[in-house]
Parts: C-alpha cells; sequence; structure tokens
C-alpha cells in the first residue's frame, strides 16, 4: 500500500487526472510491505483510450527505485553531516543560518549563534589519543541536543569547534540576549558534567572505563534578519568565544561592538 505520507498527493493528482484536468502524471513515492519495510518507486500513469469503453483505463508503469534513494541519501548524509557525531556540518550550518535570518527578516524576532571550543581537548588527544578524543566528541554531541529546541541546529563546526543556532526568539533585544545567555549557560553546566568513557581495548591496553572531565568557551553573537552577512554573525560569535578562552574558560561572552575612539583636541 502507499505511505501514508504519500498518499494525499497521489489522490489529488488522480482527481486531476480523472476530472481531465491533466493527462497524466509521474511522481516518486514510498510502498509500504505488510511487515512495514519501505521500498520507493516511480510511479507514471497515463489515460488509454480504447474504442466503445465508458469505464476510463490507465496505464500504470512502476519502476523500484530503493537503490537509487540510498545511494542519494548516502550522498547528502556524507555531504552535509558530520561523519563522526551525525550532526549538521559546516555547509548545512551555513544554509541553516540564511533560513534564519531570511525568518528573522519576515517575522522581525531575533536570533543568536553560539559558538563553542572544547577546553584542553588537545591534551586529551595527545595523552589518550584521537580514539578517545572522538568518544568524547560523540558525547559532547549528544549532550547539546539535549539542551536545545526542536527548531534549533546543534553543528559541529570542525575539530572541538560546535556551533548552536538559535532562531524565532525575542522581538526585544534585551529579552533575546537574556534568553541566549540562559540557554548558553545551560550548555555550560551540561558540558561540565563529568564524562564517563569506554575505552576500546587496542595493541597498547586492554579496555577501561575512564572519567574525564571538560568544560567549554562560549561566545555569542545576536543578529537580527538580514542585518549583516552569515560570515559576519559567525565572525563575532567566534570572536566572543576566543574572549571567553582569554578570561579564563569555561564561561559565556557576547559580542560587543567595538566602541569608537572620540579624537582628542
Amino acid at each position: 500500500i502507499t505511505h501514508p505520507d504519500d498518499l494525499q498527493e497521489d489522490l489529488d493528482k488522480v482527481a486531476l487526472m480523472r476530472a481531465g484536468k491533466i493527462r497524466g502524471f509521474q511522481m516518486e513515492k514510498r510502498y509500504l510491505h505488510k511487515d512495514g519495510t519501505e521500498i520507493w518507486i516511480n510511479m507514471t500513469i497515463a489515460p488509454v483510450h480504447i474504442e466503445n469503453k465508458t469505464l476510463p483505463l490507465h496505464l500504470c508503469m512502476i519502476e523500484d527505485i530503493t537503490e537509487r534513494k540510498k545511494t542519494e541519501q548516502t550522498v547528502y548524509q556524507l555531504a552535509y553531516y558530520d561523519l563522526l557525531t551525525q550532526l549538521p556540518n559546516r555547509l548545512l550550518l551555513q544554509d541553516r543560518l540564511t533560513q534564519a535570518m531570511l525568518a528573522g527578516k519576515r517575522n522581525e524576532r531575533y536570533g543568536a549563534l553560539i559558538f563553542l571550543d572544547l577546553d584542553n581537548f588537545k591534551s586529551l588527544n595527545d595523552s589518550m589519543g584521537h580514539s578517545t578524543g572522538d568518544l568524547l566528541l560523540i558525547e559532547v554531541a549528544a549532550r547539546l541536543k539535549t539542551c536545545v529546541r526542536e527548531i534549533d541546529t546543534v553543528s559541529r563546526f570542525g575539530g572541538d569547534e560546535f556551533v548552536v543556532l538559535l532562531q524565532d526568539m525575542s522581538r526585544d533585544m534585551t529579552e533575546a540576549r537574556s534568553q541566549a545567555y540562559l540557554l548558553s549557560e545551560k550548555i555550560c553546566n551540561t558540558l561540565a558534567e563529568p564524562y564517563v568513557l569506554n575505552l576500546p581495548a587496542d595493541a597498547t591496553r586492554p579496555a577501561q572505563r575512564m572519567t574525564h572531565q571538560c568544560s567549554a568557551s562560549v561566545g555569542v553573537a545576536l543578529f537580527l534578519g538580514m542585518e549583516m552577512s552569515e560570515e559576519d554573525v559567525i565572525k563575532r560569535a567566534d570572536i566572543a568565544m576566543y574572549r571567553a578562552k582569554a578570561e579564563g574558560r569555561n564561561r559565556v561572552r557576547f559580542y560587543e561592538t567595538p566602541k569608537r575612539q572620540t579624537p582628542s583636541l
């Protein structure tokens, strides 16, 4: 049977064809087996006119395109998602930031970009190996996803850098700043909780469990609509993050517009 999510589009096109508004149609949709598994098909339907036949007849051709769809999904996953954490990568983040800025322009609501970098991550990689660092990054990604709303985006920007994109916030800048701060504080506290990492055995050591303490330096940049470019929003959040690092790490800092110097007389 046709997948419930594809059924209405199918019925609408059949109705148009039977009403004579279209001669036929082609669509991609899913069928469901009795056990619930899906197959993708490409369906082409065209009317067949036979003399002395009053009932409408149609020729339906169905091609199984399941493997092609799997390949497309694999290519999409590799292009737009981080292989290790399965989070959106920098390319997909850029697209979602653009969409958030356009939405903010329409509804006049603020958005925020939260840029975070793990503190002392390099020392873990150097002492315990990259595989241990990868386990930590996977856990960080999982924790970040628990901190945000469904409409927000958590992205791995690269290395031990992550970005959280908040949208549809308050129309008031002060309130939006407060919302972004509370979420950023929640992220800091969540990431500062101890990590229990299960290390598999390798050539140098047996399987073991270790506890690791880690924190994050967080920079935040607010934006409203398209008042600046996507690159500028990311740059501002990055600058704020480095300020958090310089001031002691494991803290939140907002991007502040540099004050103009008053020329001396």
